[in-house]
């Protein structure tokens, strides 16, 4: 008899990742200015902390939210007593007012209709229990955030069928490779639910086009399926074109009487804007009444503390600060990413162009020894073992071309990121060198040969007449 569930002894969890084994390597020699100058650089996490002094500030300035405390009394015993799953109305009010405010207040969201989780994990997750069986499908764009494998999948058994997207049109989503992926599924007899989307994407670091948007629109409607558009990115776009919310589109083409207006549901968390993984803050948004009823049951499996609602309720109600905040925020992840940009050009290494997020998604496909998945791993090893850099190989995101990486920026000072670019650039001229050396033994090699097959030729051509 099995004393364990299938659940608990199965390995489909995606552990096994590259994009997670990456992070094992990295913890077993981290990197520190003083402690471990050596160690490995971590450039595999997308993690916010250029504005950790905004934030800090913000509290230093505001003691009574910090300490519990509301006109200077106390409210511990309050916040610390059980509180129900919708969520403390006046956070929920202030959120969707934050979520507002990053999309330049083109749309609005109506609190009733947010359901707070622990994360965008738990969000995304959340959705997939209740928009889809077991065996069922969603489509993805490739490539694709690993984790996704991970987070849809693993306890719903939900399936994933990839929407083959190519570097020749800067991996966007196109008709045909929507049709592709629908065909695929219903070759492995799979019912699609519906399509799941990044936007800004993780990893490409770009916003989605309106015609994008517009397309998959049309693919819900006319196959009458859901739309799950994550958007924790949305305040990290820092050049133009700016982001446009799924929500808008639906806003200016009037879908508001419609069945698709139900079918669209939206993820959002301070993980990224506000750069607070550690807080565990997600959200969905749907405007079906269904779905918030049962995701808000279900998110008494991953609640968010009364206390962490309280302090952020605060500090997203600072209409002063938030404006502030997401300026200030935007102009430093640009002028981040700009650095590491012209860094890796420096290097002879060229980046999808891209206009927001917290990473890069970088093209090396030219440091490859050939144009395989395998010479990508191969790579990618020797950048985790002898450069000591952390990066996400593109086959970890499910990417059909080898040879891209997504490459973190904004989750280190400018030092460290300077360090990185320079270990970086030192690598891919060592190769350089090599691979000089190689071609020039390759030459002499040759040029010893054909001088051997001249003076043989030479040889025998005078001992011919003798022969004769």
């Amino acid at each position: 008899m099995k004393l364990l569930s299938r659940k608990a002894t199965c390995n489909t969890h995606g552990q096994d990742s590259s994009y997670f084994l990456g992070w094992q390597e990295y913890e077993k020699n981290p990197y520190d200015e003083i402690k471990n100058p050596t160690g490995i650089i971590q450039m595999g996490l997308a993690e916010n902390q250029l504005s950790f002094d905004l934030l800090e500030s913000w509290l230093a300035n505001n003691q009574d939210a910090a300490g519990f405390k509301k006109d200077g009394q106390s409210i511990f015993r309050e916040l610390a007593l059980f509180q129900d799953y919708h969520g403390l109305p006046a956070f929920k009010k202030a959120l969707v007012e934050f979520m507002a405010e990053i999309r330049g207040n083109k749309v609005t969201f109506d609190q009733n209709k947010i359901v707070l989780t622990a994360g965008a994990t738990s969000a995304n997750e959340t959705l997939m229990f209740c928009l889809a069986e077991p065996g069922e499908a969603f489509l993805l764009p490739t490539p694709y955030y690993p984790g996704f494998d991970r987070d849809l999948k693993w306890r719903t058994g939900v399936e994933i069928v990839p929407i083959q997207c190519k570097s020749s049109n800067g991996f966007q989503i196109t008709a045909p490779a929507l049709e592709d992926a629908f065909q695929e599924a219903q070759k492995r007899n799979l019912r699609v639910k519906g399509v799941l989307v990044t936007n800004p994407s993780n990893p490409l670091g770009t916003t989605i086009t309106r015609r994008e948007l517009n397309l998959l629109l049309s693919l819900i409607t006319e196959k009458g399926m859901h739309l799950i558009s994550d958007e924790i990115y949305s305040g990290t776009v820092f050049n133009s074109p700016g982001f446009v919310s799924v929500m808008e589109v639906l806003k200016d083409m009037k879908c508001e009487s419609s069945q698709v207006w139900n079918r669209v549901h939206v993820v959002y968390s301070l993980s990224k804007d506000l750069g607070l993984p550690g807080f565990r803050v997600g959200a969905i948004y749907s405007n079906d009444d269904m779905v918030v009823s049962a995701a808000t049951k279900m998110s008494s499996f991953g609640l968010v503390s009364s206390q962490t609602q309280y302090l952020l309720a605060a500090l997203l109600s600072d209409k002063k600060f938030t404006r502030n905040y997401i300026s200030e925020n935007q102009k430093r992840l640009k002028q981040r990413q700009k650095l590491l940009v012209q860094g890796l050009q420096k290097a002879g290494i060229s980046c999808l162009k891209s206009n927001a997020s917290l990473f890069c998604w970088v093209n090396m496909k030219h440091l490859l020894s050939s144009n395989t998945f395998d010479a990508e791993m191969e790579l990618w090893k020797k950048i985790v073992h002898q450069v000591k850099l952390n990066i996400s190989p593109g086959s970890s995101c499910h990417c059909t071309e080898p040879g891209w990486f997504r490459v973190c920026f904004a989750n280190m000072s400018e030092e460290t990121l300077n360090l990185a670019i320079q270990r970086l650039k030192s690598f891919v001229e060592s190769m350089n060198i090599n691979n000089q050396s190689h071609h020039q033994l390759l030459k002499n090699s040759r040029r010893k040969s054909l001088t051997k097959w001249v003076l043989r030729l030479s040889f025998d051509h005078d001992r011919e007449p003798e022969e004769r």
